[in-house]
């Protein structure tokens, strides 16, 4: 409770929250492989959507077939991806602060990989049950037109869900990255708005750290070139075994997010609150 008592302080106003998640140990996926309930984590989803419901919280819930290294791989066929989208869907019909994110980084070619076709089916599951929930399916990297199409007019999602290069020039390009999308849609046909689900975060790499100033321009530059929405992305230290500590939002069983963040990151939440 005292996370989202934090993140409402600094004015955030959408989480994210895997509906398969199996890191470090513990398991607590709401559906299991073949896409059935998993208790008590199906419940404590659905309180959590509902604790958000009352704080006038987004709750972006997110499925992913996994590739192995997190946990098991899981909703490898179709049937069991189907029967995950009706579990999430039956059980969170009530509320209307969530939206369903088909698969993450749906595009990467291995067992995270989702068919066009596949997306398609996953979604018209969906709009059948639920017409009015939101669906989008998140991509890995920048897109190019024609998979932009392939998502726009095939698969149909409400919205792009993108997670953007994790890179030093990342931060400056994501204005120009936006309008292109933009204006590519509007050749399209179709227009739907652009959400930057899953960009760079600290421990990623040991290449680049984002500082404070790269979250901060990374933000502004979505918000300036159109786009509907930006994650304050984090997790564990990929480079730091045995324990990968601090896990941020990976692994909160022993310490709460806010308690875990590093000293860049106190600093850009900061400067968020004090630009309000």
């Amino acid at each position: 409770m005292r996370d989202l008592d934090d993140i409402q302080r600094y004015g955030f106003n959408w989480l994210r929250v895997w509906a398969t998640w199996s890191a470090f140990g513990k398991d607590v996926s709401a559906v299991d492989a073949q896409g059935n309930p998993s208790e008590p984590f199906l419940s404590k989803l659905r309180w959590l959507v509902a604790e958000c419901d009352k704080r006038g919280l987004i709750v972006d819930i997110t499925l992913s077939r996994g590739n192995g290294v997190v946990g098991p791989k899981r909703l490898q066929t179709l049937e069991a991806h189907l029967r995950a989208v009706r579990t999430l869907v039956t059980a969170l019909k009530g509320f209307r602060n969530w939206y369903l994110d088909l698969a993450n980084e749906c595009n990467i070619q291995d067992d995270r990989f989702v068919s066009i076709d596949e997306l398609r089916r996953l979604r018209e599951e969906v709009k059948r049950l639920d017409p009015k929930r939101l669906v989008t399916a998140s991509f890995a990297g920048d897109m190019d037109k024609e998979a932009l199409k392939e998502f726009l007019l095939t698969v149909q999602v409400d919205f792009l869900a993108i997670h953007r290069p994790r890179h030093a020039k990342s931060p400056k390009e994501t204005g120009e990255w936006t309008k292109r999308y933009l204006q590519w849609m509007k050749e399209l046909g179709r227009i739907v708005p652009v959400h930057y689900q899953e960009p760079f975060r600290r421990g990623f790499t040991k290449d680049w750290e984002p500082t404070e100033d790269d979250f901060w321009t990374d933000l502004e530059q979505a918000r300036k070139s159109g786009a509907a929405g930006w994650c304050f992305h984090n997790g564990h230290q990929r480079h730091n075994p045995p324990d990968y500590l601090p896990r941020r939002s990976f692994d909160m069983s022993e310490r709460r997010l806010f308690e875990q963040l590093d000293g860049e990151e106190s600093a850009f939440l900061r400067r968020l609150i004090s630009a309000r």
